[in-house]
């Protein structure tokens, strides 16, 4: 299917470009940028540190792929269609918590957990599907940030929290047992949710650059993620 005709660029993201379409709806573009530093691929920089030819379209065609099996679940979600051939998504518009909330479930310490609290855990030691949240924020490293601090903070209640928190460890969970299907292990996994009809939904991506995904306890890159995945 052809993508609808943008009509306003609203934002710029570091890998996806954000447009309005006239219905009402919304248009996000992929981009071939990746975030990382020094030429090194990492899902939890805040900077784009290279380009990958070909990764917005692997990052796209892995989004659709995870979010039709969600959609099909009955897992609310921003999903309408996804153009391969334009490297492009429509969604419908959703209302951020705040200015930007990541929501992270892990299933192994590494990534800043690691960092954080390597005094207390072993590198790949498994978490039971631990949830955390931390605003978008590039100037202040993305800061973790509590239930009692966002609700203090009129960001989100401490009802939406747990439904959130619900719903992370849920999708978290089909995505992890799909890729476990392909000898893939989840480690963890990133997410985005907003309200949408007074809904909370997912929002954004899921693709190989929001997740952190092995086999034989080798990491796997996002393009090799999506060609294990798809099989295509």
């Amino acid at each position: 299917m052809a993508s609808p005709q943008p009509t306003k660029l609203v934002y710029r993201g570091k890998t996806k470009d954000v447009y309005a379409l006239e219905n009402g709806h919304y248009l996000l573009e992929f981009k071939d940028d990746c975030t990382g530093a020094d030429g090194v691929f990492d899902p939890g920089m805040n900077t784009v540190g290279l380009q990958i030819d070909g990764a917005g379209r692997a990052g796209l065609r892995l989004t659709r792929h995870f979010f039709e099996i969600l959609n099909a679940k009955g897992v609310p979600t921003h999903f309408i269609d996804a153009d391969i051939e334009n490297v492009t998504m429509t969604v419908r518009p959703a209302q951020m918590f705040g200015k930007g909330l990541e929501v992270i479930c892990r299933f192994r310490a590494v990534g800043s957990f690691l960092r954080r609290y390597g005094d207390y855990v072993q590198e790949g030691a498994e978490l039971p599907a631990f949830v955390e949240t931390t605003f978008k924020d590039d100037a202040r490293e993305d800061p973790p940030v509590t239930k009692d601090a966002l609700a203090i903070l009129g960001i989100m209640t401490p009802h939406e929290y747990e439904l959130v928190k619900s719903l992370t460890q849920q999708i978290a969970t089909i995505i992890k047992d799909e890729l476990a299907t392909k000898n893939i292990e989840l480690y963890d996994i990133k997410f985005e949710f907003g309200r949408i009809d007074d809904r909370i939904a997912l929002i954004d991506e899921i693709s190989g650059g929001n997740m952190r995904a092995f086999r034989d306890g080798k990491y796997i890159m996002p393009l090799d993620l999506e060609k294990m995945v798809l099989g295509e």
